[in-house]
């Protein structure tokens, strides 16, 4: 589950202590009901602000950087002071984008997130804002929850925001409807959705609602709630609160969810024709060869992540490299040759 800035904080920016140590408690009904749970929370940048004051003078990225250093500790503090009024441990977890991108050390992430769980663990995932500026952020903390999701294989994934989810115009507009299930991967919510940020985070409901399509596209269900709303993960979980839900597509493969929010780590670019972009956007799975190629637009290594565009330069799909640049390029169009990217490491974007 994933807690946004919004729910955490007052409208003076500074960390609303009594909803905290209610998500805390919800928290720990669900772990003592034997669901496991991982957590991704904002509110370092809050946690510090109710520390220090800070000086106009310096720039944004510096001022977030020193918010987030100190706060960051007395979030965590926070938290690990309430789990442990129920007897729950909980650990930090910070990452920046790098430690998503080679697919060893995705799975030393993984593998350090499971042993938290095996050990009954509530893990607390973070974007670390200390170190994490411009090309190295994660577009907010709801890719973050995402990918995570996706890592983990989870059952569900629950955002939570100060609303009650996503509707057909602004909430506050006569007329407005919440929308409670979505099952079309191709709705196109930026024709009805605001696309206004929150008052303290990086995130608006646009970039959710992508994020939530993308995740229910693997096998994960997931819940767009409102967190200020008393006793709210219980009653998500039950089904009895009014909240968006995007229910999930069949489960996809565990190299297919690590692609899925590989984008930004692509090394590679290669241009297909139209016949091989009708093929692997069909419903038969089918492997890039070197006969639907018509450029090699820039160097990888075997095993690297390569962006697929099409004639019209736009993205169709991401894939693991079965060979490098300089095998491909020789075999441009040529026919009967061993596939660039297999099927089973290709991933549709559209």
């Amino acid at each position: 589950m994933k807690i946004g800035s919004n729910v955490l904080t007052q409208s003076n920016g500074l960390p609303d202590q009594r909803r905290i140590s209610q998500l805390v408690t919800q928290i720990s009904a669900l772990k003592k009901q034997g669901i496991e749970v991982i957590l991704v929370s904002s509110g370092a940048v809050a946690a510090g602000r109710s520390l220090i004051t800070v000086s106009d003078k310096y720039d944004a990225i510096a001022t977030r950087q020193l918010l987030a250093s100190i706060g960051q500790v007395k979030l965590i503090n926070n938290y690990a002071q309430l789990f442990e009024q129920h007897d729950i441990l909980c650990s930090q977890v910070l990452v920046t984008t790098e430690d998503f991108k080679g697919r060893q050390h995705y799975l030393n992430m993984k593998n350090c997130l499971e042993i938290l769980l095996q050990h009954q663990v509530i893990p607390i995932v973070n974007e670390n804002d200390v170190v994490s500026v411009t090309e190295l952020m994660f577009t907010d903390n709801d890719e973050l929850a995402g990918l995570i999701a996706s890592m983990l294989n989870a059952q569900a994934l629950i955002i939570l925001t100060n609303v009650n989810g996503i509707y057909t115009s602004n909430p506050s507009d006569a007329g407005s409807e919440l929308i409670t299930e979505v099952t079309d991967n191709g709705v196109d919510f930026a024709s009805f959705v605001s696309s206004g940020k929150s008052q303290f985070g990086r995130g608006g409901m646009i970039t959710k609602s992508h994020m939530a399509q993308k995740t229910a596209k693997l096998g994960i269900a997931v819940h767009i709630a409102n967190g200020t709303k008393e006793n709210i993960l219980i009653d998500v979980l039950n089904n009895t609160a009014a909240h968006t839900r995007f229910i999930p597509d069949k489960t996809a493969s565990g190299k297919k969810k690590w692609l899925a929010h590989s984008e930004k780590s692509a090394t590679g670019v290669v241009q297909i024709n139209e016949g091989a972009k009708i093929a692997l956007t069909s419903n038969k799975a089918t492997s890039l060869l070197p006969v639907g190629l018509v450029d090699v637009l820039t160097d990888f290594k075997k095993g690297e992540i390569i962006k697929l565009i099409d004639e019209q330069k736009k993205v169709v799909a991401l894939g693991i490299a079965e060979y490098g640049a300089d095998k491909a390029k020789e075999s441009i169009g040529q026919k009967n040759q061993k596939p660039l990217v297999h099927y089973d490491y290709l991933y549709l974007l559209s």
